[in-house]
């Protein structure tokens, strides 16, 4: 088993995912990190990166692997399924994410016995850094909806940055194929009675030719329709 996991799901991300794996490298230097690529199409070569940083750093604790079933939820599943760890970090491979604030997140977990922490964009630089006014929009909408109907006071429902216990990640049914996953983890830890801590984390937008794949009207109605299907779910008679 290993003491930290770093997560990295990636999706066509040829121009972040070097940057982003040497970058959670030099944070937690004794993590393995996982890159798992789902079917990318421009370049990506999550072997590739996972190797240079082996050759830069002379540690072999870096894992690569192909998920062919698409989604993000798909991957996560997997990754779940597969690594045994004391404390996960989930990240992103577009470099939104800072590499510095995962101890503090590790910390929460390994030391506070915290089962999800989550990276707060909301408190600090989302709103400027992030170009896109709908996504702010729909970011403050699902906060609010679940934070009201399960009586919870998580900061961030879709960030893509968290860290998690095992009891969590091994207790955790994914459901969801693709960007619903994070809204499912936290319906998941408010009905479960889990502890649950907030990190603010500072949040830039993606570099010049990378694209976000967050369709936001398509997956933005899947997210709002996983809500009040698990709240039906787990709360049948409210």
């Amino acid at each position: 088993m290993d003491k930290i996991a770093v997560l990295i799901p990636c999706y066509n991300e040829s121009k972040t995912i070097e940057k982003v794996v040497t970058d959670f490298k030099k944070a937690l230097p004794e993590a393995t990190i996982y890159v798992f690529d789902n079917n990318s199409s421009d370049g990506t070569d999550a072997k590739l990166a996972v190797q240079l940083l082996r050759l830069r750093t002379g540690f072999p604790n870096h894992v690569s692997a192909d998920e062919y079933q698409q989604g993000k939820g798909n991957v996560i599943r997997r990754m779940f399924r597969e690594i045994d760890a004391e404390c996960y970090v989930m990240t992103d491979g577009d470099d939104t994410y800072p590499a510095e604030s995962a101890r503090e997140m590790v910390d929460c977990v390994l030391n506070h016995h915290a089962d999800m922490v989550v990276g707060d964009r909301l408190s600090s630089t989302y709103f400027e850094e992030n170009k896109r006014p709908f996504h702010n929009f729909g970011n403050s909408i699902v906060r609010s909806s679940i934070n009201s109907l399960f009586h919870t006071n998580i900061k961030d429902i879709m960030t893509g940055y968290r860290a998690f216990s095992y009891q969590f990640v091994k207790t955790f049914p994914v459901l969801s194929q693709g960007f619903e996953i994070e809204t499912e983890m936290s319906i998941h830890a408010a009905d479960k009675n889990m502890f649950v801590e907030n990190v603010i984390i500072e949040y830039r937008d993606r570099p010049e030719g990378s694209e976000s794949k967050l369709n936001t009207y398509s997956d933005g109605f899947k997210v709002l329709r996983t809500i009040a299907s698990l709240f039906r779910t787990y709360k049948p008679m409210a």
